[in-house]
């Protein structure tokens, strides 16, 4: 049986139209976002999304929640994750859709990620310690119980603390990879990292893939292996994104005929990202589903979705 409420293995999927817009990358506080996962589908609601999908770093714990809040309002859910990587030095973001939940080489893998977020927060508080005052409790103030701590609740504390006076202006100095604070993370090169996410029935997708620019962006012949290692596509509507190389990276999508998503990349408080500010079309949407053998989607109960967001969740 699958372990987290409400959730099917895979059948033959009955492609369905959706009620409205569809932001498939969100984040809640049992990551780095700050809302909880039921608030985080409300206010993908309230800003007129419809279909939905919970992506939180390295772990599947907020589907559950997400997912019955997603249903009561009318919405559909697509259950996500987004996973760390690595190319070379650089980190990227694979995000992984409709994907077994139990598949224990995809959960141990995260778990392993999650481990090392822990322990590397911990090393750049100790940095940071050195110079400011700032202690690991700080941190676990900012976060939600079971919650992988990391960088943004870093941010938060130093926030907190007055020692800077947002998040932005804490990764651009205090927390910047360039900084002599800075402590490299754990994490699966990235091929690996998606061939775990198809191996488990999943879909997986790059996400923010032109967020350095074009001098930033990953090798063709790279881009071509994981394609062949069964990459479905790239996150081409996201505010991070440069529009140069999203040019470059239309021209494999279509030579390869990929997935192509758009999406907020919410985070609640903190980043002024906002539900619905990029969308994917219901075309792709119903590509994802097709495409996945791993978990179905959890679709609303009724036709019509209810137009008083508040009431519902109450």
């Amino acid at each position: 049986m699958n372990s987290i409420p409400g959730f099917a293995r895979h059948q033959a999927p009955a492609l369905r139209r959706f009620a409205g817009p569809a932001d498939l990358h969100l984040h809640s506080n049992h990551s780095d976002g700050t809302d909880t996962p039921a608030d985080v589908i409300r206010r993908a609601y309230e800003h007129g999304v419809r279909t939905v999908a919970l992506t939180d770093h390295d772990r599947t714990s907020g589907w559950g929640e997400a997912g019955d809040s997603a249903v009561a309002l009318g919405m559909t859910f697509l259950p996500g994750i987004e996973l760390s990587a690595k190319h070379g030095p650089c980190t990227l973001h694979i995000l992984g859709y409709l994907f077994d939940p139990e598949n224990r080489a995809l959960q141990d893998e995260a778990a392993r990620i999650r481990l090392d977020r822990k322990h590397r927060a911990e090393r750049i508080v100790r940095n940071i310690s050195k110079d400011y005052d700032l202690g690991w409790a700080d941190v676990v103030a900012q976060s939600n119980p079971g919650a992988t701590v990391g960088r943004p609740h870093i941010a938060d504390a130093l926030v907190a603390r007055g020692i800077v006076q947002t998040r932005s202006e804490a990764f651009e100095s205090i927390l910047a990879e360039t900084h002599q604070y800075y402590e490299a993370l754990y994490a699966p090169e990235t091929e690996t990292a998606v061939r775990l996410i198809t191996e488990a029935g999943g879909v997986a997708i790059i996400a923010h893939p032109a967020a350095s620019g074009a001098d930033g962006l990953m090798p063709t012949a790279d881009i071509e292996r994981l394609i062949a290692a069964g990459l479905g596509g790239f996150e081409l509507g996201h505010r991070d994104n440069a529009a140069d190389a999203v040019q470059h990276l239309r021209r494999i999508v279509a030579a390869h005929d990929l997935i192509v998503t758009g999406s907020s990349d919410y985070h609640g408080r903190g980043k002024p990202n906002r539900p619905g500010e990029n969308t994917t079309t219901d075309e792709m949407v119903s590509r994802l589903i097709a495409r996945a053998s791993g978990a179905i989607p959890r679709y609303p109960r009724a036709s019509t979705p209810p137009t008083d967001a508040t009431a519902v969740m109450q």
